[in-house]
């Protein structure tokens, strides 16, 4: 990974309008470092992501064969490619946050071109010419991939990698290599390699008919005679074979990972403990957030999709009432479809939650594209319906007339940090609001054996009076309309 400061100086300096070069400005979709405190833990996996990191200026190339323990993988030194049609503010960010992304994935950006014209030029992406440009650019700055801020055809990346000499990759290829990184537990394997399958399936490449692996027709003198031999079955169908079979194994696997997910949430249910869906942006702090609410100790760091895999730890509201808050899966602006049919198993905690807190950061220079593209995601979980909560994260870094600004997209959104503390306590009294209230009021003779029912029912309802009897505990109490059935036996006439 490059040091602290390539982050900040990166990309971005317009030229002329219709071929621009990008230089030395930010990638600001990595936003100011997050200020470690108490409350995220201590933080192992941090530590030891941050041990295996890739260290930029030493050589792959062995001098002396006693170094072969001791060499260290160079950086990958990258160009990025865009195209837009005339909208170069989202140009800009969408470069900015690609170079982001490059970053997260152990690349050293160095160089980069947006081009404009009205649709992306089907052969090469970019227009032989500028394909030619790109080429010259490619060889100045010496390197070794070129990275489209979009998803390329396979025939477009075979095209512009036949010209510029170097591999060419895009958008997805880069999101999918990080959440191959950062992937943990063996659901969020399964799932980005899935994902990873999909996108290969498609792309790959033949190499002729002397990769044949199946004799067709006669073999050994046993077949149908002259003019039936085939050519059998290529490497590239073999291999596209191999594919489909292990992406239906993985598919078998992470069906067999949801009953325990259920078998989880249906405990939940059946205690009627409401929960609380954090969803948002990556990198907009949505586990630095978690971890100030409910001191979880998850995974924090600067860098995008640093965490994949579903959190769910256990809090209160300020009156004492339980629910659950879980951490997803962060967005992004053109997320890979691959990804979110993947990672939908995972995406279920925000589609089944009460109540969802939409993350947005605060400080990034275009936050209604973030809100419109996690309000696009939350959409296809089918959670369009459900409560939400807007919470401007990182509000400690944002000017007062910027908050104005954020106030007018989202008026009745709150205003957090996550670093400082600010704004979380009226966070809090929001979600106590919207959480589901217990409603019904009954009147219940609980038996002395049967203490867990009445710590149960302090626990997730209302007890308005609790008095004892020969027989046992008379608890008035106000519980939802889903816990009536299951308390029905200990209810009183009164």
């Amino acid at each position: 990974m490059a040091d602290g400061t390539s982050r900040v100086d990166r990309i971005l300096e317009w030229a002329d309008p219709g071929d621009e070069r990008l230089l030395d400005r930010s990638a600001q979709a990595l936003g100011a470092e997050e200020a470690d405190g108490g409350f995220d833990g201590e933080q192992l996996d941090r530590a030891d992501r941050a041990a295996l990191r890739r260290v930029g200026g030493l050589r792959t190339e062995l001098e002396d064969v006693t170094e072969v323990e001791y060499r260290q993988l160079r950086l990958e030194n990258v160009v990025l490619v865009g195209v837009h049609a005339g909208g170069v503010v989202d140009a800009e960010n969408s470069m900015r946050e690609l170079a982001a992304l490059a970053e997260t994935a152990g690349a050293l950006v160095l160089d980069g071109v947006l081009q404009r014209r009205p649709t992306p030029d089907p052969a090469t992406y970019v227009g032989r010419g500028k394909a030619q440009e790109l080429a010259e650019l490619v060889k100045e700055t010496g390197a070794d991939t070129v990275i489209a801020d979009t998803e390329l055809a396979p025939s477009q990346r075979r095209a512009l990698e036949d010209v510029v000499k170097v591999k060419v990759i895009d958008r997805t290829a880069v999101i999918l290599d990080i959440f191959s990184q950062h992937a943990k537990s063996r659901e969020g394997k399964a799932q980005v390699e899935l994902a990873q399958l999909e996108y290969l399936l498609p792309r790959l490449r033949g190499w002729g008919e002397s990769m044949s692996r199946q004799a067709g027709g006669q073999v050994g003198g046993q077949g149908a005679g002259m003019g039936s031999r085939g050519p059998g079955e290529t490497k590239i169908e073999l291999d596209r074979r191999r594919i489909r079979n292990r992406m239906a194994r993985l598919r078998t696997q992470i069906k067999g990972f949801a009953p325990a997910r259920q078998a989880k949430r249906a405990n939940r249910d059946r205690f009627e403990v409401p929960s609380v869906a954090i969803a948002g942006y990556t990198n907009a702090g949505k586990s630095s957030l978690l971890n100030r609410l409910t001191n979880a100790g998850v995974l924090v760091e600067n860098a995008l999709f640093a965490t994949l895999d579903a959190t769910v730890r256990r809090t209160e509201t300020p009156d004492g009432r339980l629910y659950t808050l879980a951490d997803t899966v962060g967005f992004v602006r053109n997320l890979p479809h691959q990804l979110v049919e993947a990672f939908r198993s995972t995406l279920e905690e925000v589609a089944e939650s009460d109540v969802i807190v939409h993350v947005v950061d605060a400080s990034h220079p275009d936050p209604a594209a973030q809100l419109a593209t996690v309000r696009e995601v939350i959409g296809e979980t089918g959670a369009r319906d459900i409560p939400e909560i807007v919470a401007f994260n990182k509000a400690d870094l944002v000017s007062d007339d910027d908050l104005l600004v954020l106030r007018g997209l989202v008026p009745t959104a709150v205003f957090v940090s996550a670093r400082t503390g600010m704004g979380v306590d009226e966070l809090r009294e929001r979600i106590a609001e919207l959480l589901p209230r217990p409603t019904v009021a009954m009147a219940l003779l609980v038996p002395f054996d049967r203490g867990d029912v009445v710590s149960r029912l302090h626990d997730r309802f209302t007890v308005e009076r609790e008095t004892y009897e020969a027989t046992g505990t008379r608890v008035d109490v106000l519980v939802t309309e889903d816990a009536v059935d299951g308390l029905e036996e200990f209810r009183v006439v009164v």
